[in-house]
């Protein structure tokens, strides 16, 4: 509770003085210090994950269709669906089977991501022209 008021009542610029003068509080903050300073070096060994431009497919709807009908995509990776609406009017990407619904406004795009997916057929279709927007994601 002192250092709160203490801090509360010093200026920043003399924060390090406040240290020096009281031993006991700069040992409180030495491992904070070291955790820092170690986890800053031990950063670039650590792994990264990164989502990878081959990971990115393509979907374009053009005449109330999904262009191309048969997509097919990787097994066993997360994919970034970019789903362009070429239409004057919006359309809906839906599919029950990867759980996703999502509004693609006229004369414009989305972003879907689906995955890591097992092997297999998933069919997609536009909610706003069913009969028509239809299209099969196959996962190999």
């Amino acid at each position: 509770m002192n250092i709160i008021l203490i801090y509360k009542y010093r200026p920043l610029s003399q924060l390090h003085k406040f240290m020096e003068i009281h031993p006991l509080n700069r040992r409180r903050f030495t491992p904070l210090w070291a955790g820092l300073l170690l986890g800053g070096m031990m950063a670039p060994c650590l792994p990264t994950v990164s989502l990878a431009d081959d990971s990115t497919f393509a979907l374009t709807i053009r005449g109330h269709k999904f262009e191309p009908a048969n997509l097919r995509v990787p097994s066993g990776t997360k994919v970034k669906l970019v789903v362009r609406n070429e239409d004057p009017t919006p359309e809906e990407f839906e599919s029950y089977e990867l759980n996703r619904e999502k509004v693609v406004p006229a004369n414009s795009e989305i972003v879907v991501f689906v995955g890591p997916l097992p092997p297999g057929s998933y069919p997609y279709f536009g909610d706003f022209h069913q009969d028509s927007a239809q299209g099969v994601l196959t996962v190999e």
